[in-house]
Formats: structure tokens, sequence, C-alpha cells
């Protein structure tokens, strides 16, 4: 939704965007506050094939289900082919978009003669050590699952991994794995690649991915903070949030989560959130809990999915929300991750090392506490804790992307990292807080007029101007 906002923003480009009906309830806030700013984005909705796949009807995005089951979710990402191969016929747009999972898209597209863009919403860092260990197999021959191995073929400092934290497709066959090669062959034939990133973040990276993975690669991330033309005041006050939508909930966790950090001293308050699919069984969330009490330090914390319906019965600890109250902020369902993020009493971000969660992190200037769950977000730790250096992690001991293998984090240990971080006055917690503010800055110039992402973002849309018009004098 940001990337259409952005295309539409463009004048002489009408952009549309193509959702199933959940996922297009999603961003209607969105949509409406483009519509507002003179930039309308258009809608079309295709039917989500959940049965299909095995999944349970209604489920329509990641969020909603488990991680054993996102091969399934894949899957009927796949069974859409007819859906939007109709889609396309029909309204005939001179140019598509569309995320990497999409990859049959590439094929449609040539058919009917227009350019395919593919979209990836991960970091280069990430896409370029997961297809290094695609290429080199280099983690099927190291002698156990916790045994460390150097990711080869990258620029210092080296990556070093354990099996046992690599995604899940690298590990055992899935639809995932199955699809790689089809995806990154989807990928070479497109008209190019647009990353979620910014190249100085990842310049060493950005180069790797451009010269192996695609014909040619934009980098114009981060794609939340160019919806706010890099203007942290416009993001504080709440004005261009994402998500959400505007039930009354929403509106009152908006601002009970502001009202709160306004009466918070500058730096003083952590961050504890996990994205919307968090995987955490009631045992770790007391232990959480635990911990953040112990720590004594104040935070805000959002606690999503089936736990927040059912906050005070399961798994709170007896007279916890008592002892704590003023202290720390629990928030159910929904919070603006983007606003809490760019309040000064934010002093540290606990996250799961999401991309787009990490994006937001370092565009906010905000150290990090470090504790990945699936997926990539192993790797994308690497990135934050020993290439960018403003992270840490929260625990150092048995990690897995497999549900089944994890481990449940004590409260001590959080409590230790968490007091550690925040009570840090010395030499390295200060430069790791000088570092993720000179980041802010970076993020900030890459959007605005003149910056890498915005050069970026000028040069995809002329190129694909140019390819409308060779198309047309084709077709003469």
């Amino acid at each position: 939704m940001d990337l259409a906002s952005l295309f539409a923003a463009r004048r002489g480009i009408e952009a549309t965007i193509v959702l199933t009906p959940a996922n297009a309830a999603l961003i209607r806030p969105t949509l409406q506050r483009s519509t507002t700013s003179g930039h309308p984005v258009e809608l079309l909705l295709y039917p989500f094939p959940s049965k299909a796949a095995g999944l349970p009807s209604g489920i329509q995005n990641l969020a909603a289900v488990s991680s054993e089951d996102s091969s399934k979710f894949t899957k009927a990402i796949d069974s859409s082919r007819d859906a939007h191969d109709r889609l396309l016929r029909e309204h005939h747009p001179d140019a598509v978009v569309a995320d990497v999972h999409f990859w049959w898209i590439t094929g449609i597209t040539a058919d009917i003669g227009i350019p395919s863009v593919c979209f990836h919403v991960i970091g280069s860092f990430a896409n370029v050590i997961m297809n290094q260990l695609w290429e080199t197999r280099v983690h099927e021959n190291v002698p156990s699952d916790s045994h460390p191995f150097i990711v080869p073929g990258l620029p210092e400092p080296k990556i070093q991994i354990v099996r046992w934290e690599l995604p899940i497709f690298l590990r055992v066959r899935n639809h995932f794995t199955d699809n790689w090669d089809v995806y990154r062959r989807a990928q070479g034939e497109s008209f190019g690649m647009v990353v979620n990133t910014f190249y100085e973040l990842e310049r060493e990276y950005c180069e790797l991915f451009r010269g192996v993975d695609c014909k040619k690669a934009w980098f114009i991330g981060p794609l939340d903070l160019f919806s706010k033309g890099g203007d942290h005041d416009h993001v504080h006050k709440g004005k261009a949030e994402r998500g959400g939508g505007e039930s009354a909930a929403v509106v009152e966790n908006r601002e009970r989560c502001m009202g709160w950090l306004e009466r918070k001293k500058v730096g003083s308050v952590i961050f504890v959130c996990f994205g919307s699919w968090c995987c955490f069984e009631d045992e770790q969330l007391r232990e959480m809990a635990l911990g953040l009490e112990a720590s004594g330090m104040e935070f805000l914390w959002v606690v999503r999915g089936d736990h927040g319906e059912h906050l005070k019965t399961q798994w709170m600890p007896e007279g916890w929300e008592e002892r704590v109250q003023g202290k720390g902020l629990v928030v159910r369902g929904w919070a603006p991750q983007a606003a809490i993020l760019a309040h000064e009493a934010v002093g540290v971000f606990m996250t799961h090392c999401g991309w787009n969660s990490l994006l937001e992190g370092l565009g906010s200037g905000k150290p990090m506490l470090t504790w990945p769950l699936v997926f990539e977000q192993f790797i994308n730790e690497r990135l934050v804790v020993e290439v960018l250096k403003v992270g840490v992690r929260v625990w150092d001991g048995f990690r897995s992307t497999f549900e089944k293998e994890k481990v449940v984090v004590p409260a001590e240990a959080i409590e230790r990292a968490v007091r550690k971080f925040m009570e840090g006055s010395g030499t390295e917690g200060e430069e790791m807080r000088k570092r993720a503010t000179k980041w802010a800055d970076i993020a900030g110039a890459a959007v605005t007029e003149g910056g890498s992402s915005h050069k970026d973002l000028n040069s995809l849309i002329d190129e694909l101007f140019v390819a409308r018009e060779k198309t047309k004098d084709e077709s003469q």
C-alpha cells in the first residue's frame, strides 16, 4: 500500500492495488488518506482459496496461521493464479508490481506483453545469505544442527550461524524448498526487483543482490518512512500511521499509548513488540512479564493474538498488573508501532527482527534488544548485532526456527538483558545509541528528494514509462 501510494503521487500514474477482502479492510484507512491527499489508489478484490490448500475458510494472511502452516498458505497463494490472470487480462495495466510469492505473475505479464516487477519485503542481507546457502549447501555439511559455520562469499564481517537458526525451508523440505528455484527464475525473468531497503544500510549486500539475483534492482525503502516524507514529527503526531483501521479499540489503543508516553522521561521506556505473528506460549509470556517487572524499567508491551483476548485469565502472574501499574503499559491487539518508536520517551526496542520492524526501529534511531522467532529473522539479527552494531541479543541459549523446538527464555535472562541495556552508561552502550541515531538520519535522507531511495523510485518509474512507450511503438 505504501508503494502504491508513492506511484499514485507521481503525475500521470493511476495506481491500483489487488487484495483479498480481509486484507483490504486492513488498509482502507491508508487508502482513504491517500485519496484525501489527492493521490487516490484504486482497489480490486479477489477471493483467497484458503480451503484449496487445507486452511480454514477466511484465512487470508500469515498473521492468522501457525509457522507449521506457512507452507499451506504459500500453496493457497499459488491457487489464486487464475484469479489474478483474469484480473490482469480484464484491466490490462501498463505494468505490474507483485510480491515474490506471486512468482507466476511474471509468466502472465510476459504473455500479455507488459513488464512485471518483483517486490521483496525483506532486505538484501537476508536475501543474499539465503541464496548463498541455497547455492553452496554449506549448512548441509556440518556435523550437527548446533555446529557453527561461516556463510561463504560475503564481505566482512564474517557471518556465522547454526543450522537450528536457519529458515525452515533450508532445514527440511517444504513448499518453499520445492519452489525456491522457481521463485529465483521468475525474478531473473522479470523486469527487475524492488527491495524495501535503502542502499546505505546494506551497501555491499545490495551490490551482491543486484549482481546475481536479478536483471535490475531498485532500493526504495524504508517505505514506511517514505510515505511520511522522512519527517519524524509527522510520525510522532500520528498523521501517517499504517494499518490498524479506525475501530474504537484501535483509536483507544493509539490514545492510550501516546498519552502514556507523554508522561515519561526521554529514553526511559523499553518498547516490547513481536509483530503480528507472535508464536509465544503462555509460559513464555509469564516469564517475560516477570522479567520486565524485575528489571525495574518502564515498559510498553504489545500483546497480540489470542493472548490479548484473555490476558487476565491465562498467563498473567497473580497481582502482576497491579504491581507494574504506572511502570508498565500492556496493550492488547494493535498498537501504533511507528509512532511509538518515534517518541522521544522510548529508549530501546525489543523486537523479533522482522524486516519492517527493523526498518521502523532504525528509521526512528532506536537501538534494539533482539529476540528472533521464525523465517529470516535470525539472519536479520546478525545485521543488527554484528554488522550495524545497533543491538544486542536478549538470549544466548538454545534457539530454533521450529516452533516445537523452542525453549522458554527465563525471566532472569530477560531482566538481565533489559537492565543491562537500559542502565548501561558505558562506552559500548553510548556508542550503540549514537550509531542508531545516525541511521535514523541516513534513512530520512534516503527518502527525501535527492536521496538514494528517492532517486531509485524515480528511476523505476521512468523506466516503466519508457517500457510502456516501447510496447506502444512495437504494437503499431
